[in-house]
């Protein structure tokens, strides 16, 4: 064995000792008085007898520095032999000699404890008077499999829950802007050269109601085509009214801007009136006014804008990579920042169909019900939205992950203190919950704490084995 093989095996077993000792609440160094983080010395008033050769060396003050010779600190102090019944596992050893644990696990040989490729099939020491490991039957069928005595169990704290399915749900985050709804904006303005006589008295963020009086206009193409009208209803041929001229007449009038309302009125009048009560188109805020007492208006000049707030849009811009997450009809809590504390409940409409090329964000569209008028335009809002579908999906909790960033791993719990580290793949993380595409199924129980310790015990023995094949491959 080389000395490089020798001190990656010493590394590795440090490790599983300090993560033992970590598991079982406390670090037990060993000195000659006796062992630190103990309520005290034995029974006898003397501290246990050490025996076997010294196999490595630890720092005298406690910190995690360790050597396979003899050597100093800084401060000059020795370090301290750790000797081989000194040495602790992760697992508890069974008594020299016994073929079963418990009357169920059999023994099928034993290896050498420094990973050397030499195995036996009683019990035996090394030549540094190491005792060799016990191999058991289940543990040769697969090799990841780590077992654990109950007492171990209990120390530890680990605990296991089952994969099961469920509905997912993963928020996806954005920052938003509130908007209003294109389709619920008015602008009033003639469609004809006129003049306002009188304008209603109404100013910007005053609300009206469809149908009420703006202002009242004059205008002599509309007056012409008002008294074309009145005659075409006054002649009568053969007893009765041309349809025709009628139909014609009234679509005049209707081209100029006129509602059903206004023509209705002239025709129960029979006469012209010399200014016509331009009514709002419908119900809203006015947003802006530009009509004036006695002005000229031109054809197309706006005059009033009116909106309706009673549902507003919210515009925000989503991560590319969470683009898939999102379809429309996906529910929406929206958080504006003037009310923090409330959320308001809207849906996406629609996922606007081009990137934003500088923030390689996307955007959506969210509508979102007003009846109070809290919501004005420009607000800005915190957006979550409910990704993830509806579907169920195989899931596990986020705590049995251990995630190394090249590789996830799961500890299924097999039963009777038998777990088997397992490589899978994971998919959406949301409410504590992380998908689980490959690697466990169904009802299998994983470990959710404690979980690093076994592991560490897994890797550990990995090595040992990679170690033996490639000792004996030479």
């Amino acid at each position: 064995m080389t000395r490089r093989h020798f001190a990656i095996l010493l590394g590795f077993v440090v490790v599983a000792a300090s993560l033992a000792w970590l598991a079982e609440g406390r670090f037990k160094w060993v000195t000659p008085t006796g062992t630190l983080g103990d309520a005290g010395p034995s029974i006898s008033g003397k501290p246990p007898a050490t025996t076997g050769p010294i196999i490595y060396y630890r720092d005298p003050d406690g910190r995690p520095a360790y050597s396979s010779t003899p050597k100093k600190t800084s401060a000059g102090k020795d370090y301290l032999p750790v000797r081989a019944s000194e040495d602790v596992s992760f697992e508890d050893k069974p008594p020299a000699g016994s073929a079963k644990i418990g009357g169920e696990r059999r023994v099928r040989f034993y290896r050498h404890p420094m990973g050397l490729p030499d195995t036996s099939p009683v019990p035996k020491k090394d030549e540094m008077g190491m005792d060799y490991v016990p191999v058991y039957e289940d543990e040769a069928e697969n090799g990841t499999t780590i077992t654990i005595s109950p007492g171990k169990l209990q120390k530890t704290g680990v605990r296991s829950e089952p994969v099961q399915r469920r509905t997912l749900s993963v928020p996806v985050r954005a920052t938003g802007r509130i908007d209003f709804d294109p389709r619920r904006i008015s602008i009033v303005s003639l469609r004809f050269e006129g003049f306002i006589e009188s304008v209603g008295k109404f100013a910007e963020g005053d609300y009206v109601r469809k149908g009420q009086t703006l202002m009242r206009v004059y205008g002599p193409n509309l007056s012409s085509a008002a008294a074309e009208y009145v005659a075409v209803l006054n002649m009568r041929r053969g007893g009765g009214i041309d349809a025709q001229r009628l139909e014609g007449a009234k679509r005049r009038l209707v081209n100029l801007g006129l509602d059903e309302s206004a023509i209705a009125a002239i025709g129960r009048a029979r006469s012209v009136p010399r200014v016509i009560a331009w009514p709002a188109p419908q119900d809203g805020h006015v947003l802006e006014r530009a009509a004036i007492n006695g002005m000229r208006a031109a054809p197309g000049d706006m005059l009033f804008r009116i909106v309706d707030h009673s549902l507003v849009w919210v515009l925000a811009d989503i991560a590319e990579r969470d683009i898939a997450l999102i379809k429309p009809g996906q529910k929406v809590d929206v958080r504006p920042r003037a009310y923090p504390d409330r959320a308001f409940k809207g849906q996406v409409a629609l996922i606007y169909p081009h990137l934003n090329m500088e923030t390689r964000t996307a955007r959506v569209r969210i509508e979102l019900p007003n009846p109070d008028g809290l919501l004005r335009g420009d607000m800005y809002a915190e957006v979550e939205i409910a990704a993830g579908g509806n579907e169920k999906v195989l899931t596990a909790p986020e705590s049995a992950i251990i995630d190394t960033g090249k590789r996830q791993v799961a500890i299924v719990d097999k039963g009777e203190g038998r777990f088997e580290p397992r490589e899978v793949k994971i998919g959406r993380r949301g409410e504590g919950f992380v998908e689980i595409k490959s690697g466990v199924s169904e009802n299998e129980r994983v470990v959710t704490t404690a979980n690093f310790l076994i592991d560490a015990e897994s890797n550990l023995k990995a090595a040992l084995r990679a170690l033996d094949q490639g000792e004996a491959g030479k």
